[in-house]
């Protein structure tokens, strides 16, 4: 079992910046994908980034390429989100998730954290 936690989230200006942690607890293989998602009021749960735990490989949404992150510490079991250069629209509450396959599909992830709230104010 699996169990993740969030930190780090909170309210800011547009242009400012925030970096989410995700504490994970339990055994996690280094064949494992960690992943950042994000859900607005009103809308679906849309992927962020990913990041293969034991290449270091990752992967952006196109919404967030250039300003975003993602990194991890596996000798802390730790993963982070930096987030540069907020717009109003990244406005969500993010989520990490651990799970076995390279996907921007919240199916393919069967471990997830309560979430963290981030607001951007305009």
């Amino acid at each position: 079992q699996v169990q993740l936690a969030e930190s780090g989230g909170g309210a800011v200006q547009a242009g400012g910046l925030l970096r989410l942690s995700c504490a994970a607890s339990g055994r996690i293989f280094s064949s494992a994908v960690m992943a950042w998602f994000r859900q607005a009021p009103g809308k679906e749960r849309e992927f962020v980034a990913l990041i293969r735990r034991g290449s270091g490989t990752s992967l952006y949404a196109d919404s967030v390429k250039g300003r975003f992150a993602i990194s991890r510490d596996n000798a802390n079991n730790m993963l982070y989100l930096h987030m540069n250069a907020l717009k109003p629209e990244d406005t969500a509450v993010y989520y990490c998730a651990v799970g076995p396959e390279y996907s921007n599909t919240p199916p393919s992830y069967r471990y997830w954290g309560q979430g963290t709230q981030v607001t951007v104010a305009s």
